[in-house]
């Protein structure tokens, strides 16, 4: 991402500041973010924009990571760091440690996001009218408050009922923790509903990568938002708010695929790698598909290229797997944050759970057919089209972050396979203990 060398020094002395997992700002009274607060330009502005874009990449290759390898996904083979084959799958005697890299770097990366954002809506408040007019303004803060719902999203997923502290102001007091994901999301949904309400009637003049392709205007960044709000009022279950969600969105179901905002990464200068690639057939550092993947696959399903057949299999700590993991082909490769493949299964579950089959299952199909398998033939009761959603969610979202959510929140986390005998099926992250010593 070219713009994000222009930003380098700030984001990172502004990242620099955080002492702790929840991205506080130690000092408010730095020069640096005293004065973008007190009296912006309009490129420090861009700036705090840029930087909490490009900060939604940190460590996010291992959140996918961890939640692929807990679900069942993959497994990640490294020389250099064997908890991936222990503690993440519960290997012998290992549990989850709370004070480790899986949980307290992806963990800290959202909220200090978080954090940035709420410094750009301090500099917003006092910005003057020439650097940005009162419907940019709205613009910058619609955005802030999308992202800051969409990370806390991320550690909710990873933490369930451990819960998590809702992201506040600055030098608002710190709330508790809270372990009731219903009220995190009614939490998420207000941050996500206010950045709808900033965003209506903006205009954005803010630069985004290019993983916001078709949606770096106003409008664009609604349809966004309304995108993340469907998804959380699926894991409520609020299944006519998902759907209405889901028509503010870009959700369209005769529509590409792929459509959609992505993280964007480059190999230039001071940016971001994707990591998630790692090349097919190497040695040492090993991302492979776990071997239900390629074994409960219906046969001539395409999403089987999402994996490649290694030259030799892979073995680490008793496991063995022989197809890598090729969703990302380069370095360079995005990372989607939400599809319209997402959507549709979403539009689709919603649809079932509302007793609305004959819907459901045009979208089933729409997905079915898109990966050169016939119609669905199944019988049309819930049950049977809830196992067929969770095929597709399963195989059209592989490795995207949902296949643990998913079987967690339909209560079929002892459906997934322990490959050894001493293995376990985590359902949860532990709170990190960062938070326990507040």
């Amino acid at each position: 991402m070219k713009k994000y060398l222009s930003i380098i020094t700030v984001t990172l002395f502004l990242l620099a500041l955080n002492a702790c997992q929840k991205g506080e700002i130690n000092s408010l009274n730095t020069p640096v973010v005293g004065g973008i607060i007190t009296d912006p330009s309009r490129s420090d502005l861009f700036n705090l924009v840029t930087g909490a874009e490009s900060g939604m990449r940190n460590s996010l290759s291992t959140y996918l990571d961890g939640t692929g390898i807990i679900g069942r996904e993959i497994y990640r083979f490294s020389g250099a760091e064997p908890r991936y084959t222990t503690d993440l799958l519960g290997g012998g005697s290992k549990l989850l440690d709370n004070n480790t890299f899986y949980i307290t770097n992806p963990w800290s990366a959202r909220y200090q996001v978080a954090r940035q954002c709420f410094i750009l809506l301090d500099a917003i408040n006092n910005t003057r009218t020439e650097v940005a007019s009162d419907v940019q303004k709205k613009a910058f803060t619609g955005f802030a408050k999308t992202l800051i719902g969409y990370q806390l999203l991320l550690n909710l997923n990873m933490t369930n009922t451990n819960g998590v502290r809702i992201p506040v102001p600055n030098g608002a007091t710190l709330g508790p923790v809270i372990t009731n994901p219903a009220v995190v999301m009614d939490s998420i949904l207000k941050f996500l509903d206010e950045g709808k309400a900033d965003l209506t009637g903006s205009e954005v003049i803010f630069p985004l990568s290019d993983g916001f392709l078709g949606f770096k205007n106003a409008a664009g960044l609604i349809k966004f938002n309304r995108a993340i709000a469907a998804r959380v009022y699926t894991y409520q279950q609020k299944w006519d708010n998902a759907l209405s969600a889901l028509n503010e969105s870009f959700f369209d179901l005769n529509g590409p695929l792929n459509n959609g905002v992505y993280h964007a990464f480059s190999t230039n200068g001071g940016d971001l790698a994707n990591t998630m690639y790692l090349p097919p057939n190497g040695n040492g550092e090993i991302r492979v598909a776990h071997p239900s993947f390629a074994t409960n696959i219906i046969a001539g399903d395409d999403r089987i290229t999402k994996t490649s057949l290694r030259t030799s299999s892979a073995s680490q700590s008793g496991l063995t797997g022989n197809r890598d993991v090729i969703v990302w082909t380069s370095l360079n490769a995005p990372i989607s944050i939400i599809r319209n493949e997402e959507l549709i299964l979403i539009y689709a579950e919603a649809k079932m759970q509302k007793n609305a089959i004959p819907d459901a299952t045009v979208a089933i199909n729409r997905i079915r057919t898109a990966h050169n398998l016939p119609v669905y033939s199944g019988p049309p009761t819930l049950a049977a089209l809830i196992t067929e959603l969770l095929y597709n969610r399963r195989y059209s979202l592989f490795m995207e972050g949902h296949r643990w959510i998913d079987v967690r929140r339909y209560n079929l986390l002892g459906t997934l396979p322990k490959d050894r005998p001493d293995d376990d099926v985590w359902p949860r992250y532990p709170l990190p203990q960062s938070e326990n010593n507040i």
